[in-house]
């Protein structure tokens, strides 16, 4: 158990950022969620829009410091590709 008034302050601070840095991925979840579904409806033109969305959503997620940098390129480099074989 924490002792020292920064560790408190630590854990609430650690317990309110866990909730926002929680949010962000799944919003970033739900956009990538938006372009699979449309790929595999077969939609090229839904799917351009939502990979379109989705780019900036997960490079925020980078700049956040929510997600790691080659995680989010590996992410969007396969889901270019799915779209564009459509």
């Amino acid at each position: 158990m924490a002792n020292t008034p920064q560790a408190k302050k630590r854990i609430r601070r650690n317990t309110a950022r866990a909730e926002i840095n929680g949010a962000r991925i799944s919003r970033i979840r739900s956009f990538i969620k938006k372009v699979e579904s449309a790929c595999e409806a077969g939609d090229k033109d839904a799917a351009a829009a939502a990979l379109k969305a989705a780019q900036p959503e997960m490079a925020r997620g980078v700049a956040r410091g929510v997600l790691h940098k080659n995680t989010v390129a590996r992410k969007m480099s396969r889901l270019t590709r799915r779209v564009a074989t459509l």
